[in-house]
């Protein structure tokens, strides 16, 4: 669902929503396309493939098509954490999680009693809503330029959390 009081990268990540990694060797025309986009200036190193985890590439692809700043090594998803202002989470804030091996980052799309629903890239190597847990959140940043308009947003699901996005 979209509505009128989304976020433009809110928007922008939803209109994303079912692209996935090429399997195998290849590599995701659409995917590869944000890379080059973005750029070792944004991204903060060289990025060959969509086989490196790209979470904090579909972040930076969905700001900058709003206009907005990526963080400083944009395809690092922990980065994220000290980007903007921190903010109780809420609709389309970017939401930034610990897991084994790194980190995972996502829009904040709602929530349950224990569970965050996240529109994010590289979930289950494609951009889909994961449910993950609260107990591993960070982070929760809003863009500096951005008045804040959103709230948060209760949901329910009977979905199991996700482990490990990559």
């Amino acid at each position: 669902m979209t509505t009128a009081i989304e976020p433009a990268w809110l928007r922008a990540a939803r209109a994303k929503l079912g692209t996935r990694e090429a399997p195998g060797k290849a590599n995701s025309p659409t995917i590869m396309g944000w890379i080059k986009r973005l750029g070792t200036k944004v991204l903060g190193t060289i990025v060959n493939d969509d086989a490196t985890p790209w979470c904090g590439t579909f972040v930076a692809i969905c700001m900058a098509e709003a206009g907005l700043p990526a963080a400083p090594i944009a395809v690092r998803a922990k980065a994220w954490a000290t980007w903007g202002l921190p903010i109780a989470p809420r609709l389309g804030c970017v939401l930034v999680f610990a897991r084994e091996g790194g980190g995972h980052v996502g829009f904040y799309i709602g929530e349950d009693d224990t569970r965050f629903y996240v529109l994010g890239g590289n979930q289950g190597d494609k951009v889909s809503i994961a449910p993950i847990a609260k107990n591993r959140m960070v982070a929760s940043r809003w863009p500096v330029s951005v008045p804040v308009t959103t709230k948060a947003v209760q949901m329910t699901s009977a979905a199991a959390a996700s482990s490990n996005e990559a």
